[in-house]
């Protein structure tokens, strides 16, 4: 069964002024994203050019960069993942999300910083902590959703060709598991470390930021590996309907993941996973319930709410909770208009 949208066209879903409320100067991020995701206008274009400038002069980047400190880090150095909201890790996967320019020397400042302090140099995955004694990341502390994050804010970054990058890859097609309710699971590192991520069942936000990572590699740059394993973790986000427990599809896996926000750190939810799938180029009938859920979510004027937020506890806030939300409603159409 392919998926339809009632056989009708993502712009349906676009009403009264919303385009023209993306396009507002005020958010240039998403000013850029609604030129080139939903008016498929080219890099070349002068608007598209104008936004994607704009991005690094005016908003929440600039705002978060003027608290950098010149060696790449935010507040505490050896607190890179542990600082929630306000650590290294955490500026950088908000600025991937913004759309911040890669090739701006304070981000490579980021990159490099955190490929440093955070990598595992064993394995290739990232760490919680640092390791004082020997550089890098703490073995023991490599966990999947935080290696996703930082993988693929690394790949937007365009650090694609960046051999560590490419061992960050290799960490997740080795050892990310899609296990869903077994006797008899994986043993040895970093299974036994890392028991509420990889138990008897994968820990599903850590699996949704392995995919997230892995769709962002270009498609002509996925080794055999990065296929298998994309095919793998799509299924096992297709077998629970995306939100639901695959065991019980009439029960709900966590209430949270049917109420949308942005960012959402090492959180997941519906639209996430919708924009992943849609955005690898799946349509599968097992997504419907969940894109339903997003349909029936947007209000009379076409936008949809921020639902959840963990602003408060960021650097920089980021629009308002239960108010519509640019950047949710973005990514609603987003998934609407690659379904249509």
């Amino acid at each position: 069964m392919i998926i339809m949208l009632s056989e009708s066209s993502w712009k349906d879903y676009v009403k009264g002024e919303t385009l023209e409320w993306l396009l507002e100067e005020e958010n240039p991020s998403v000013r850029y994203f609604t030129l080139t995701g939903l008016l498929d206008r080219a890099q070349s274009d002068d608007d598209v050019a104008e936004a994607k400038a704009e991005i690094m002069e005016h908003g929440v980047v600039p705002s978060i960069l003027s608290k950098q400190e010149e060696e790449g880090f935010w507040g505490e150095p050896k607190r890179v993942y542990h600082a929630k909201y306000k650590g290294t890790v955490w500026q950088l996967l908000i600025l991937a999300e913004l759309g911040a320019d890669g090739g701006d020397k304070r981000i490579r400042n980021a990159c490099e910083f955190i490929l440093e302090n955070s990598q595992d140099r064993e394995s290739g995955g990232f760490s919680m902590h640092s390791n004082a004694k020997e550089g890098g990341g703490r073995h023991n502390e490599v966990i999947p959703c935080l290696t996703g994050n930082i993988v693929w804010s690394l790949l937007r970054f365009g650090y694609v060709d960046d051999p560590r990058v490419q061992r960050g890859i290799d960490f997740i097609t080795r050892h990310q598991r899609f296990d869903d309710g077994i006797d008899d699971p994986p043993t040895g590192w970093p299974y036994d470390r890392a028991t509420m991520c990889f138990s008897g069942h994968t820990c599903h936000m850590g699996a949704v930021k392995a995919l997230k990572a892995l769709s962002a590699i270009p498609p002509d740059r996925r080794t055999d590996a990065v296929n298998t394993t994309i095919e793998d973790g799509v299924e096992y986000m297709l077998i629970h309907h995306i939100h639901k427990r695959s065991h019980d599809l009439s029960k709900f896996s966590k209430p949270g993941w049917r109420r949308f926000g942005f960012p959402l750190m090492y959180q997941t939810n519906v639209l996430e996973i919708l924009d992943i799938l849609t955005g690898l180029g799946y349509r599968d009938e097992r997504m419907q319930e969940a894109i339903d859920l997003v349909i029936s979510a947007q209000d009379e004027r076409g936008r949809w709410l921020m639902q959840n937020t963990f602003n408060g506890k960021f650097l920089v806030d980021i629009e308002k909770k239960n108010e519509p939300s640019k950047w949710v409603t973005l990514k609603a159409l987003t998934v609407l208009k690659r379904l249509s």
